[in-house]
């Protein structure tokens, strides 16, 4: 009952909450983790073994991820990057014929979460308001400028004039100008979400972002607030989620008004936060992947827990290369 972590790059704190969820029911089952270039990979260093993989755009990524997971007899795998989803979530049944399980999302909504102007469609269909959105002619400054495809805050900028829109932007079809939320008034949330085989919400788990480095929490907190309450009553069927969701919000300091931002159907960056204060998605992919048990609603997580990141080494010997 191995379990493989993909694109584990530094998610350590994850590698590690599986190894120790893995082996608490299986005693011997080991926890593999894959990379492009997993010696350069700190989490494939702490995993219990890895093995390299071509890119996602290659032709042979799926038939050399399947042959390992039979090679090391591999019966779960947790994705953990949005470029690998949409081809994972195709390719699901090739895996599942073998007895593999993918935890991952349903095609048409990882979709929806890549394409920001259909995720915020999302928000819409499930009444969660979302800033608004304006054409290239009819902009109001200071105006958020961010690809409708893009990831970890890469190519986001905000345009406070007229002047800082460049021809090469406007050329750019690609860019969404979204209203400006400040965070004089705003505070930006990440929302981790449990979702069963059946597409229902579980558990609701809001990490207030205090820090964001490369696009990732550095400093968060945990706060039971208003956030929990809608989404348990407007997202607690989101057809097609399966799994960790990561949602972002902005939550107004003062007033109960919410805006959606972006859904990525993967692991965050900060679940070791939610994992610490008790939401135990690890072991409840576990058990409902592995042992086919229902996983039952949980709201007993710590709220007020501070996470504070830093950075560490793992060490490798006799590299040489």
């Amino acid at each position: 009952m191995n379990i493989l972590i993909t694109s584990a790059g530094q998610r350590v704190s994850l590698v590690r909450s599986f190894q120790k969820e893995l082996t608490n029911i299986y005693e011997k089952a080991k926890v593999f983790t894959t990379d492009l270039n997993p010696i350069l990979a700190p989490a494939c260093h702490v995993s219990d073994g890895f093995f390299a993989v071509p890119r996602v755009t290659d032709e042979n990524y799926i038939s050399c991820l399947l042959k390992n997971c039979l090679d090391h007899d591999i019966k779960l795998v947790i994705p953990t990057i949005d470029t690998e989803l949409s081809i994972l979530s195709t390719n699901i049944s090739k895996f599942e014929k073998k007895g593999i399980h993918i935890v991952i999302s349903d095609i048409a909504f990882i979709k929806k979460c890549r394409d920001k102007r259909q995720t915020n469609e999302v928000f819409t269909k499930y009444g969660i308001e979302t800033p608004r959105q304006f054409d290239q002619d009819n902009l109001e400054f200071p105006v958020f400028v961010k690809p409708y495809d893009g990831s970890r805050s890469k190519g986001i900028f905000t345009a406070f004039s007229p002047d800082d829109i460049k021809d090469e932007h406007l050329e750019n079809e690609k860019l969404m100008y979204m209203e400006y939320v400040s965070d004089k008034d705003y505070d930006e949330f990440t929302i981790d979400c449990y979702y069963d085989k059946s597409s229902n919400l579980k558990c609701v788990v809001p990490r207030k972002r205090i820090l964001v480095r490369a696009g990732e929490v550095n400093k968060g907190l945990t706060k039971k607030n208003i956030i929990v309450d809608e989404f348990t009553k407007k997202l607690a069927k989101l057809e097609g989620a399966r799994g960790c969701l990561t949602i972002q919000v902005f939550l107004h300091k003062t007033k109960d008004i919410m805006k959606g931002i972006e859904i990525n159907p993967r692991f965050g960056g900060g679940y070791p936060l939610t994992y610490l204060s008790g939401a135990n998605y690890t072991k409840w992919i576990i058990e409902e992947y592995l042992l086919n048990k229902q996983i039952a609603d949980f709201d007993d997580w710590e709220d007020n827990l501070l996470m504070l990141r830093y950075d560490a080494e793992v060490l490798v010997s006799n590299y040489d290369k």
